[in-house]
């Protein structure tokens, strides 16, 4: 059903035959670039988090992992992920499908500055054997994202 909501948000921006469905799974970063082959870093992941008991989706690079300081900093309290048994309910999407397109309404989107380096992505569809090529106009349109953000740490 996710990917469903996916696919009829997506047509609403011609962009339903981006999609692409796999026969094996593609939930983790390593599982999607192996399907997609591409690179673990071109796997736009989709978190999920709780801020002021809503739920928001922060988009980052497959390489990248959430820093408490700057996400506390951007948001006025600490990263506290979504518990997995509520992801979908939350959100509209379960673990590993979970992206920002289809998603219910009361759910923020923000895009993580560190995605801006790369001229295509591949976010998740709603399932977890599906994914979308992007661009990054592309997916700032399709997210509906409120804002860019710096929340990711520093690849060193």
């Amino acid at each position: 059903m996710s990917l469903t909501n996916a696919r009829e948000h997506l047509k609403k921006y011609g962009l339903e035959n981006n999609i692409m469905e796999f026969e094996s799974s593609s939930a983790t970063v390593k599982e999607a670039a192996q399907t997609i082959h591409c690179e673990e870093e071109q796997i736009a992941k989709t978190l999920s988090f709780l801020v002021n008991k809503e739920p928001i989706l922060i988009v980052i690079p497959g390489d990248k992992k959430i820093d408490n300081a700057k996400f506390k900093a951007q948001f006025n309290t600490r990263a506290q992920m979504i518990p997995y048994d509520d992801v979908e309910k939350l959100t509209g999407h379960a673990v590993g499908g979970v992206c920002p397109f289809g998603i219910k309404e009361n759910v923020t989107v923000y895009l993580d500055n560190s995605l801006k380096r790369f001229k295509t992505i591949y976010p998740a569809c709603g399932s977890s054997n599906s994914a979308i090529k992007l661009n990054l106009q592309e997916l700032e349109q399709a997210s509906n994202y409120k804002s860019w953000v710096d929340v990711c740490k520093n690849i060193e």
